[in-house]
C-alpha cells in the first residue's frame, strides 16, 4: 500500500532525526525519489522511516511541519542568525537533564540544604571584573591553585570538581543519555545551563574540545549568576552582534580564566586553558584588529578539526567510570544512598541513570569514586 506524503515533512523528518545522507540513503535509497514526489513509500516503508528518524508516525501525515520550541532560552546563533529548529537529540537530552534536577533538588530540600544565594545575584549593570573574581573566590579556582596542575585535562577536572561541591550539577556527555549510537552535535549547541535556587544544572557537550569546555563552564557559570536559563553555542570568537546577556557571560567567562590585571602573566601555560582563549583576550585589549583575531582564531580551529579527523581512536571506555565523570560524584552518591534508603524507586533511580537491570545500579554503587 502507497501512501502520500509531502517532501516538507519528509525532509523535516530528516532534520529532526539529526542522521547523515549516507546512512539515511543507505537505509531508505529511494529516498530522493519521495522528496521528488517521483515515488511513494509504502506504509510499512513510512513506519521504517519514521522509526529511524524518531518521529511518531502520525506526524507524517500533518499538512505541515509541526513547530518545535526549546523549553528554555534559545541564545544560539550560527554567523550571527538565530537558529529555530532543535534537534531530537537536543530536545530529549534537555527533557532528561529536567528530570535529573528536579529530582536533585528535591533530595536537598528534603535533606535540610539551604538555597544557594548567587544564583540569580547580579545583572548585566555588574562589573564584569568584580562578578568573574567573585566567581573564582565562590569556586575557589584562583590562579595559585591552576598553577599547581600540569596540564588542560587536569584543570578541567578540577574545575568541574570545584563547581560540583556547590550542589551545581555539571553533566558532561557527548551523546543522547547512554545511546553511543546517538551523538550531540558541538555545532548545534556547546551548553546549555537549567536554574534552580537549589541545584542549578549545566550541561556541557562532551564532543567538543576539551579548552572549549573549560570556556563553557565558565560561560555557564556567569548564567547562573545572572539566573539566566539557557542555551548556548557560544564561542571564543563570538566578539559581534550577540544577545547582550551573551556577550556579558562571555567577557565574564573570558575574565575568570584570564585576568586582566595579570595581562603580563597570561600564557597558555600558567593559565592552563587554550591559546583561542588568549587570543580573545588580548583582541579585548586591542592588541589584534578584529581581522587579524579572526585569521589566528581559524587557523587554531582549523588545526583542531584537522586533529580531529586524524583521531582513530573510538570513544569507549569503563562505564561506570565514564558515569561517575559525566554525572558527578555528589548527584550519583545521593541517588545510590536515597534508592537504597528507600526514599527513591528503584524505577525512577533506574530512569535517571539510563540503565534496566538492577546488576548496573549495584556495579555503579560499588565503584563511586569522588574526585
Amino acid at each position: 500500500m502507497k501512501v502520500e506524503v509531502k517532501a516538507t515533512l519528509l525532509e523535516w523528518a530528516c532534520r529532526r532525526g539529526g542522521l547523515d545522507d549516507e546512512t539515511l540513503l543507505s537505509a531508505f535509497p529511494k529516498l530522493p525519489e519521495w522528496k521528488e514526489g517521483k515515488s511513494q513509500p509504502t506504509l510499512k516503508q513510512l513506519e521504517k522511516f519514521a522509526q529511524k528518524n524518531r518521529v511518531p508516525l502520525g506526524m507524517l501525515f500533518l499538512p505541515s511541519p509541526p513547530v518545535e520550541k526549546l523549553p528554555i532560552a534559545d541564545f544560539r546563533t550560527i554567523k550571527n542568525n538565530n537558529i529555530n529548529e532543535p534537534s531530537q537529540n537536543l530536545l530529549e537530552t534537555i527533557y532528561l537533564c529536567q528530570q535529573i534536577q528536579e529530582w536533585y533538588s528535591q533530595h536537598l530540600r528534603d535533606n535540610g540544604f539551604n538555597e544557594n544565594e548567587f544564583v540569580g545575584c547580579v545583572t548585566i549593570e555588574n562589573s564584569v571584573t568584580e562578578v568573574a573574581q567573585n566567581i573564582r573566590d565562590v569556586v575557589s579556582f584562583s590562579l595559585e591553585e591552576r598553577q599547581q596542575l600540569t596540564n588542560l585535562e587536569d584543570t578541567r577536572r578540577f574545575f568541574i570538581a570545584q563547581v560540583r561541591k556547590l550542589n551545581i550539577l555539571v553533566i558532561i556527555s557527548g551523546i543522547v543519555g547512554n545511546n553511543t549510537y546517538r551523538s550531540l552535535d558541538p555545532d548545534e549547541f556547546r551548553g546549555f545551563v537549567l536554574i534552580d535556587r537549589f541545584s542549578p544544572l549545566i550541561f556541557i557537550n562532551g564532543k567538543d574540545t576539551k579548552s572549549a569546555q573549560i570556556f563553557t563552564l565558565a560561560h555557564e557559570l556567569a548564567h547562573i549568576w545572572l539566573g539566566s536559563e539557557g542555551i548556548s553555542n557560544i564561542e571564543i570568537a563570538d566578539v559581534r552582534n550577540q544577545d547582550a546577556h551573551e556577550i556579558w557571560c562571555n567577557q565574564v567567562a573570558a575574565e575568570l580564566l584570564v585576568p586582566l590585571e595579570d595581562e603580563l602573566k597570561r600564557l597558555a601555560k600558567i593559565y592552563q586553558v587554550s591559546s583561542l582563549v588568549i587570543t580573545r583576550r588580548l583582541y579585548d585589549l586591542k592588541v589584534y584588529d578584529y581581522q587579524e583575531f579572526r585569521n589566528i582564531y581559524e587557523q587554531e580551529l582549523d588545526d583542531f578539526q584537522l586533529s580531529r579527523k586524524q583521531k582513530k581512536k573510538k570513544d569507549g571506555g569503563d562505564f561506570y567510570r565514564n558515569l561517575n565523570a559525566k554525572m558527578g560524584y555528589q548527584f550519583l552518591q545521593a541517588l545510590v544512598s536515597s534508592t537504597l534508603e528507600g526514599k527513591t524507586l528503584f524505577r525512577d533511580a533506574f530512569r535517571l541513570l539510563g540503565i534496566k537491570k538492577s546488576e548496573a545500579f549495584y556495579n555503579i554503587a560499588n565503584n563511586l569514586t569522588e574526585g
